[in-house]
């Protein structure tokens, strides 16, 4: 990769879906197709910034979907890096792509975004001082050293669209694609981003190819060449300069103190307001394409700028903090860090967002370490003041019942409050090859395990008081029961937010679904005893039946705790039975309904073909390991989730 750059296109065609199209008709294939980039052949040397130019839907984008590998649908045509044919893998290692949104962690600082992402990009060859030498020197090209301990979610948008740059410069890539990256910006900040990509080109000897809607003439002397494209033709590619030389001599020469950018824009865009101008600016725009197709050979070999003209001032550390010109190694060129050196970064960064003094690392370990234990407080306040009376059957069963919902409840909203950032950045991070979706649920899981073993430890042990049992080992007991089903929770929000983007209906999908196997299983709602046989046997692959079991067995028989309970402070159950005769006695059976807590269980969980099946559904070990077998297979599917290749209209949400 030493020398000078060159990156060619020659007679790309690429056809791809015309119109958006919703979710049900891509999935059937029934979106309308067609060709969108017509005969593409352009040629672009290191040094060089080139501005791809067009009105909406003229194939900007596309045309660096397809330079990325990225689009989906047929390309034909040679696409060349170096003279080497650009795949995949060529263009992940040795390039950058700065897409139109990018959505950065909101927890962590400018310089830590940055520092994570020299981590993950950069080869392990290189020092951890030249990585963090790059990191700085980045900064200072980008304008960013006087905020790099502002989180990025209190940047400007300037600011942010060059720490997004940043992100991708880290590494140094060869070719740096961006599309539109001055969209939505103030005057002084387009000419800012674009006089700093022009500097960090001919510094460093690099291509950057970037695609703008509304150029502006100060932008001008940054802009070594140009292409103009309309509905996929090419307009003119080549010098920006030579620009007024070529449509001068075809007869169309730019006015003066005019913007020649915008001039020849609006002159390779389709008018519209009517149909008489819509048919003439057609036809002359098809002339404009057959003219350069003729005349435009020279134009495309040529550029305004000096080839390779670098400005040899400032820092580039390479090797031992050395200086170096345009024609070093770049650092994309050692390759990429190996798969533990990505997790540790990975689990790294994810700690970082969490322990900061930021406001939203604050909230986020608010969140993941207060809300059950909050939760279980107001169970304490609750269910404090029941007594032991015939009516603590019923009772008790909802504290059980509140139990195991508040782990579900509580899981799926510190989900899918704080489980997007990392799901958004993955998929944009994915695209770019840096790491396997498995690798970064199996971080995830990690990062998360510690504080929802915690929380739920904390939560666990304020009800656990209300119960009455002192054994250590039971609260262990009770408590792993509890976290199970907060890990059940946690990993089926993660699978809905695979493909869903809201974390709002996301969060209420897997509420609803919780809610079914909640009332269905649990056996608290509604008594397996009165359950059809279906029923019954669906049951038997929801968590909440076997966690149900184990609570409730837990609670009501244990040392004897409520045997023969009287109804209340003035009636004992013992003789009020002696004082009734046997057809009082029989028409009152609800005032003394319990004997003890097994008797309560058999109402719940018996059936009608005796107590072997109760002795089976409260089997402690095999409800216990049940719960986690949940939890465990939940987490291998979402493993396997991740790795199956989603439509990329569904991908492109988290993208884009």
């Amino acid at each position: 990769m030493n020398g000078e750059h060159c990156l060619e296109l020659c007679n790309v065609f690429h056809t791809g879906h015309v119109e958006p199209g919703t979710c049900m008709q891509r999935l059937m294939g029934n979106v309308k197709t067609g060709i969108i980039l017509k005969d593409v052949s352009l040629e672009v040397h290191g040094g060089e910034v080139l501005a791809v130019l067009g009105s909406k839907g003229s194939g900007k984008r596309a045309l660096l979907e397809v330079i990325s590998r990225r689009a989906q649908g047929p390309t034909r045509g040679q696409i060349l890096l170096n003279g080497m044919p650009m795949s995949l893998r060529l263009f992940q290692q040795s390039c950058g792509y700065v897409t139109h949104k990018c959505d950065l962690l909101p927890a962590i600082t400018v310089e830590q975004t940055l520092y994570y992402a020299a981590q993950l990009t950069i080869g392990s060859k290189i020092s951890h001082y030249v990585k963090t030498s790059r990191v700085k020197q980045v900064m200072a090209d980008l304008a960013l050293t006087q905020v790099a301990n502002r989180g990025t979610q209190y940047l400007t948008p300037s600011e942010y669209r060059r720490l997004m740059i940043g992100v991708q410069l880290v590494r140094d890539p060869i070719l740096l694609l961006l599309d539109e990256p001055t969209w939505d910006l103030d005057p002084l900040n387009t000419y800012l981003i674009i006089s700093i990509l022009s500097n960090h080109a001919r510094k460093y000897g690099r291509i950057v190819v970037l695609t703008m809607e509304k150029p502006r003439s100060d932008v001008f002397p940054f802009l070594d060449r140009v292409m103009y494209l309309c509905l996929g033709d090419v307009v003119y590619t080549g010098g920006t300069r030579l620009m007024l030389d070529y449509f001068r001599s075809i007869g169309f020469p730019c006015p003066e103190l005019e913007n020649p950018l915008m001039y020849y824009l609006c002159l390779s865009t389709v008018d519209r307001r009517s149909r008489e101008r819509f048919i003439e600016s057609n036809h002359q725009i098809a002339a404009l394409v057959e003219k350069f197709k003729i005349e435009g050979g020279p134009f495309r070999k040529s550029s305004s700028s000096t080839v390779g003209n670098v400005v040899p001032d400032g820092p580039d550390l390479v090797h031992g903090g050395v200086a170096a010109n345009s024609n070093k190694v770049p650092l994309s060129a050692f390759g990429r860090p190996g798969c533990s050196r990505v997790m540790c970064m990975l689990y790294m960064r994810c700690l970082a967002t969490t322990f900061n003094l930021k406001r939203t690392g604050v909230t986020c370990l608010a969140l993941r370490l207060l809300a059950l234990p909050i939760f279980h407080f107001l169970l304490w306040i609750f269910y404090s003041g029941m007594q032991d009376y015939q009516r603590t059957f019923i009772t008790r069963n909802g504290l059980v019942f509140n139990c195991i919902a508040g782990a579900y409840v509580v899981a799926i909203i510190v989900t899918a409050c704080t489980f997007p950032p990392h799901r958004t950045r993955y998929y944009q991070e994915a695209q770019e090859g840096l790491y396997s979706g498995p690798l970064f649920l199996l971080c995830y899981l990690l990062y998360s395990l510690p504080f929802s073993a915690i929380s739920v430890a904390a939560a666990s042990r304020i009800s656990f008081e209300l119960i009455g049992i002192k054994a250590l080992s039971e609260w262990l007991l009770f408590g792993g029961i509890l976290w199970a089903c907060y890990l059940l929770a946690e990993q089926q929000t993660i699978a809905i937010l695979m493909t869903v983007c809201s974390s709002f209906r996301a969060a209420v999908c897997s509420l609803y679904i919780s809610t079914v196997y909640l009332i269905l299983g649990s056996g608290v709602l509604r008594s397996f005893h009165g359950l059809p046989d279906w029923l019954l046997y669906l049951t038997y692959a929801t968590q909440s039946r076997y966690a149900g079991a184990f609570l409730s067995q837990q609670i009501f028989t244990k040392d004897g705790l409520l045997n023969n309970l009287p109804y209340d402070a003035n009636v004992n159950c013992t003789s009020f039975f002696l004082s009734q005769s046997s057809s009082q006695a029989s028409s009152s059976s609800f005032v003394c309904r319990y004997a003890n807590g097994m008797a309560f269980l058999s109402e719940r969980y018996g059936k009608k073909d005796g107590v072997d099946t109760l002795a089976e559904i409260l089997d402690r070990d095999l409800n216990f390991g049940v719960v986690y077998a949940f939890s465990i297979g939940l987490i291998i599917i979402n493993a396997l989730l991740y790795l199956v290749p989603l439509p990329a209209f569904v991908k492109a949400k988290f993208r884009e």
